[in-house]
C-alpha cells in the first residue's frame, strides 16, 4: 500500500496553499460582482463550499490509494468525479440554503449558479485525482526501481562473497602443504608458519564485512601473506614495497592485493632459479589509486597472459561488480618482467 501524498510536504503545501487561493478568490469575486451581499453571505459561501469541496477531494485522494486505475480505465475516474460532483453540489447547496436561505437575492444567486459551480468542483477535483494517481504511480515505481536495487546489491554481494571464499581456500591449501613439508625438515619454521597463518586468516575474517579499507592497513595483512610465503621459498622470495605518502589513507577493497602478488610469486618463482624481486609500487594518477605490482618471469618456460589465471580473472569481476569498469585491471611485460596495475576510484 502507497503512503497518502498528504504525508509529503511536497505535495501537502502546494493543496493547502491552493485551497487558501481558492477561499480567498471566491471572496473576491463575489465581493466584486454582488457588492450588495453583506459580508458575512460571501464569507460563509467561500469557506463551506470550499471545505466541502476539500473533503471531497481527500475522498478522492483515499480511494486511488487503494485503487489506482490502469491507462484505459480512466473512465471511471472520470464517472467517479461526475458521481462525487454532484455529491458535493447537493450537499453544499443544501447547506448554504439552510445557512444563507434567509436572503432572497443569495437564493436566486445560488440557483442561477449551480452550472457554474458544479463545473468548477468537477475540474478542481479531475486534477486533484489525476495528480494523486501520478503521485502513486511515481512511489510505486520508486519501490520497484528501490527492490530492483536491493536485489541487484545482494546478487553483487553475494558473487563477491563467493569470489572471496574461492580465493581462500586455495591459499590455505597451499600454505597447509607448505607446513607439512616443513614438520619433518624444520619443525621450528612449521610452528612459525602456522602461527602467520593464524594471524592472518584472523584478520581476514574480521575485515569480512568491511567492504572498504585503507591502503596501510591492506599493505599491513599484504605483509603477513608475504612472511607465510617467504618461509615457503625461503631466501628466493624477495620484496619491495613502496607507498607513496598521498596513498596511505587511499580506500580500496579488502584483500584485493593478496590475490594479485600471489599471482606475480606464481610467475616469479615456479618456473625461474634463483632469487626473485616482487615489487609493489602506489601512486595517485587524479581520483584514483594506482598499484602497480612486478614481477620477472622466464619467457622460455612461463609466458603469461594478460588475464591469465583465476587470481586476476576474480579481481577484474569483483572490480566490476563494486564499480562498474571492465578497465581497472591491466597487464602487460617489458623486458622480461610481468607487470599487473589495478586502479581504484576514489570517492570525492
Amino acid at each position: 500500500m502507497s503512503t497518502s501524498p498528504l504525508t509529503a510536504k511536497r505535495f501537502l503545501t502546494p493543496v493547502i496553499i491552493a485551497w487558501v487561493v481558492l477561499v480567498n478568490a471566491q471572496v473576491f469575486f463575489l465581493r466584486s460582482s454582488f457588492p450588495f451581499f453583506p459580508l458575512y453571505i460571501v464569507l460563509t459561501d467561500s469557506l463551506l463550499s470550499n471545505l466541502l469541496l476539500l473533503v471531497a477531494g481527500l475522498l478522492m485522494l483515499n480511494v486511488t490509494k487503494y485503487y489506482l486505475p490502469s491507462t484505459y480505465q480512466y473512465t471511471s475516474v472520470i464517472a467517479a468525479c461526475l458521481v462525487l460532483t454532484g455529491l458535493w453540489l447537493f450537499v453544499s447547496n443544501t447547506f448554504l440554503k439552510i445557512f444563507l436561505g434567509d436572503s432572497e437575492a443569495y437564493a436566486a444567486f445560488l440557483k442561477n449558479s449551480l452550472i457554474i459551480r458544479a463545473g468548477f468542483a468537477f475540474l478542481v477535483l479531475t486534477i486533484l485525482t489525476i495528480a494523486a494517481i501520478l503521485w502513486y504511480n511515481w512511489v510505486e515505481r520508486q519501490k520497484v526501481e528501490q527492490r530492483r536495487l536491493d536485489a541487484d546489491r545482494l546478487s553483487r554481494e553475494a558473487e563477491l562473497f563467493k569470489l572471496r571464499q574461492q580465493l581462500q581456500p586455495h591459499f590455505l591449501f597451499n600454505s597447509l602443504n607448505s607446513i607439512n613439508a616443513l614438520i619433518g625438515l624444520n619443525p621450528q619454521q612449521a610452528r612459525r608458519m602456522v602461527q602467520q597463518l593464524s594471524d592472518f586468516l584472523r584478520g581476514t575474517l574480521k575485515k569480512e564485512e568491511s567492504q572498504m579499507i585503507s591502503l596501510t592497513e591492506e599493505i599491513s595483512y599484504l605483509n603477513l601473506y608475504l612472511e607465510i610465503e617467504k618461509v615457503r621459498f625461503g631466501n628466493r622470495l624477495m620484496t619491495s614495497i613502496s607507498i607513496d605518502e598521498n596513498t596511505k589513507e587511499l580506500q580500496l577493497p579488502t584483500l584485493l592485493l593478496q590475490p594479485i602478488v600471489e599471482n606475480a610469486i606464481k610467475f616469479g618463482l615456479y618456473d625461474t632459479i634463483g632469487e626473485t624481486l616482487i615489487t609493489i609500487e602506489s601512486t595517485r594518477e587524479l581520483s584514483e589509486l594506482c598499484i602497480m605490482v612486478s614481477n620477472p618471469f622466464d619467457p622460455e618456460t612461463s609466458l603469461p597472459k594478460t588475464g591469465t589465471g583465476f587470481g586476476l580473472s576474480s579481481i577484474k569481476r569483483r572490480l566490476y561488480l563494486l564499480y562498474g569498469r571492465n578497465d581497472l585491471l591491466s597487464t602487460k611485460t617489458k623486458e622480461n618482467i610481468y607487470y599487473t596495475i589495478v586502479k581504484i576510484p576514489q570517492q570525492a
